[in-house]
């Protein structure tokens, strides 16, 4: 076994482990998830519905789709590690993370780089992808939306236009109370989903429009 596929396996172990000593009104309580009859519970990950089996963990789309097993731990990640802190309302760029010096770099490739590179010399674009994602545009620089990905962790991505003189420039943004839903590891993989996402969204809409 490789050991990367060793990591994921400790990984869900761990998890189900957790799982296993939670209720479903507590996790509900604390995540934002939703009660789906007796055992299990809903929960929403970028704009789509997973259906969590209790206690044995196991996770599918609502409409019945298995999902890969990296999802299915930063699924179950989110469930056993929130906290259900209030959100604070007050953001913190992913440079002022708690933690984030020996993550900043991958933060920024993964999460933060794709993003400029598709929509930093058209920022409304990004507008648009992101209601695709369930996000809203929200008032930062020269455009900005906040993306749920989680119930919980709400992501603001921010960005300047840039001109002959300097490259367009990006933020991350995060509730203070982030680190109370994920750690560090986890929200990477959730800024690279989300990225992807976004990108994903803008080339399908650019094909359309270009079939017109």
């Amino acid at each position: 076994m490789k050991t990367q596929d060793q990591a994921y396996e400790l990984s869900l172990k761990l998890a189900l482990e957790k799982l296993a000593g939670a209720n479903a009104e507590g996790i509900c309580a604390r995540t934002g998830a939703q009660p789906e009859g007796e055992g299990r519970i809903v929960v929403d990950y970028l704009n789509r519905s997973y259906v969590v089996s209790l206690p044995d963990g196991k996770v599918q789309l609502k409409e019945g789709l298995e999902v890969p097993l990296k999802e299915r731990i930063l699924i179950l990640h989110y469930l056993t590690f929130a906290k259900g802190t209030p959100l604070s309302g007050s953001m913190l760029s992913y440079k002022q993370l708690p933690g984030i010096a020996s993550y900043y770099s991958v933060f920024y490739q993964l999460g933060l780089k794709p993003i400029l590179e598709r929509f930093g010399k058209n920022p409304g674009l990004l507008i648009d992808a992101a209601q695709n994602l369930g996000g809203h545009k929200v008032d930062y620089g020269d455009a900005a939306v906040t993306i749920n990905p989680f119930p919980c962790v709400p992501i603001t991505i921010a960005l300047w236009r840039g001109d002959e003189e300097f490259p367009p420039q990006g933020s991350l943004m995060f509730d203070s109370t982030v680190s109370d839903y994920l750690p560090l590891e986890d929200l990477r993989e959730v800024c690279q989903a989300t990225a992807r996402g976004l990108i994903r969204i803008s080339a399908q809409e650019k094909k359309k429009w270009n079939q017109n």
